[in-house]
């Protein structure tokens, strides 16, 4: 959710009981900002409990391959935010034994991933037989991808994950950071995976592709996208998107006529109205429990 997940999104999940987290940004200042904001809106409804020295109880992302992290860590120093997601490293080898948690996602999942990858009914299972193999069987696993309600929800916690991460569904919240017509465009979508799809040409639109070529991302089947596959030179699409996004809109529009990706894994079709935060989670939370309940008596 780069640049949708603010501090007002995070600090109304964490208010919720869950960890909200902000999104990758790369301009530091904007990331204090928000931190700001989140700290303001935990600080007024824990304080006198939440002591400035405390923890803040928010998550944030970074890519790691775009991002000198020591440019951010005056920033994480200042803020002292929970969690820090590095997603994703340079070359394999970055990826080292300290890390605390792994966020399995899988295939249905928006924004991006390795082109080449399975859903978490297969990935998680696989990945936590792989981990226990070589002896890091007590590393946590959260799952993601496809994830919109409790449904999903207590499906990857009986497939042995210990949490879960929801984008597509904060998309439709009040507390979220998007154009109007990013949102209704995301919540007229129905059938995920025939409307959405994984493709490098996303980023192509934008200019340069920043990401290594074993990566991809998922989003709505908008104009761009098919005119592309319809044999519209690359040139002449990346031309049209160009103008597109100049506009009010920013290349944002229902009905698939948009030429701008919208970001959305194959959950968005589940997804059917704007919310506030805390009831998706309140809802989310009691579905899952009620599901996990009754299949403790089969």
């Amino acid at each position: 959710m780069a640049g949708f997940a603010g501090g007002a999104l995070a600090s109304a999940v964490t208010l919720s009981g869950g960890l909200g987290l902000i999104s990758r940004l790369f301009d530091m200042d904007n990331l204090r900002l928000e931190f700001r904001i989140a700290s303001e809106a935990l600080r007024s409804k824990y304080q006198p409990q939440f002591a400035s020295s405390s923890t803040l109880p928010i998550g944030v992302g970074f890519l790691p391959f775009v991002l000198k992290l020591e440019d951010a860590l005056s920033v994480i120093i200042e803020s002292k935010p929970a969690i820090v997601w590095l997603f994703a490293a340079e070359v394999l080898d970055d990826y080292g034994i300290w890390l605390d948690a792994i966020i399995l996602q899988g295939a249905d999942a928006c924004g991006h991933g390795l082109e080449k990858g399975a859903g978490i009914v297969s990935l998680l299972p696989e990945a936590s037989d792989a981990l226990e193999i070589v002896g890091f069987g007590s590393i946590r696993l959260v799952a993601a991808g496809g994830i919109v309600d409790g449904r999903g929800v207590a499906t990857a916690l009986a497939l042995g994950a210990q949490g879960v991460v929801m984008g597509t569904r904060f998309l439709a919240t009040r507390e979220t950071n998007v154009r109007p017509k990013y949102q209704a465009a995301a919540l007229e979508a129905e059938d995920g995976g025939q409307v959405t799809t994984r493709s490098k040409l996303f980023d192509d639109l934008r200019g340069p592709n920043i990401w290594s070529e074993v990566y991809d991302g998922r989003s709505l089947i908008v104009k761009s996208f098919r005119e592309w596959k319809e044999g519209m030179g690359i040139d002449e699409v990346k031309k049209e998107h160009s103008e597109a996004i100049q506009d009010e809109d920013r290349g944002f529009e229902t009905g698939l006529e948009g030429r701008a990706a919208i970001w959305a894994g194959t959950g968005v079709g589940i997804v059917k109205e704007v919310e506030n935060a805390r009831d998706i989670v309140d809802s989310v939370r009691r579905e899952a429990k009620e599901i996990l309940g009754n299949l403790s008596i089969v």
